[in-house]
């Protein structure tokens, strides 16, 4: 880089991958209450409040409405657009008796048990997911 202006260009590129949301500072501030509502599910009693009515557990928090709407759809690749950090919203489906690795497979076109076998296999292939305007 050759100065500070080029930091955005610099950032700008994280975009770039494939099915990748690099957590960002910007999307660490977009996100920061979504994220807080995240973690207050730790607690048993918020987990109660949560289950008996999510939109009015939901109104509590100065959370968006695109942000509320995507955590009621469990819409996990919407959220994290919109700054939600995979490791707090891990607070949502593990509330919903999810497993960490199913509700990823949720982020795919695959069912739970082809993105487990992907996985078992190696992972995803680097080839085709390094950069989008790139083609490869």
């Amino acid at each position: 880089m050759n100065g500070p202006t080029d930091i955005h260009a610099y950032l700008a590129e994280f975009e770039d991958i494939p099915g990748t949301r690099v957590y960002t500072a910007a999307r660490a501030r977009q996100g920061y209450h979504l994220n807080q509502f995240s973690m207050s599910l730790m607690k048993p009693e918020n987990r109660e409040r949560w289950k008996a009515d999510e939109r009015a557990y939901l109104d509590q928090w100065p959370l968006s409405e695109e942000q509320k709407q995507a955590v009621l759809a469990r819409d996990y690749n919407r959220l994290l657009d919109l700054g939600g950090n995979i490791y707090f919203l891990s607070k949502i489906f593990s509330t919903d008796g999810i497993p960490f690795a199913e509700a990823c497979s949720t982020m795919t076109d695959m069912t739970f048990p082809e993105y487990r076998q992907m996985m078992l296999d190696g992972g995803r292939s680097p080839e085709g997911n390094r950069s989008i305007k790139g083609g490869y």
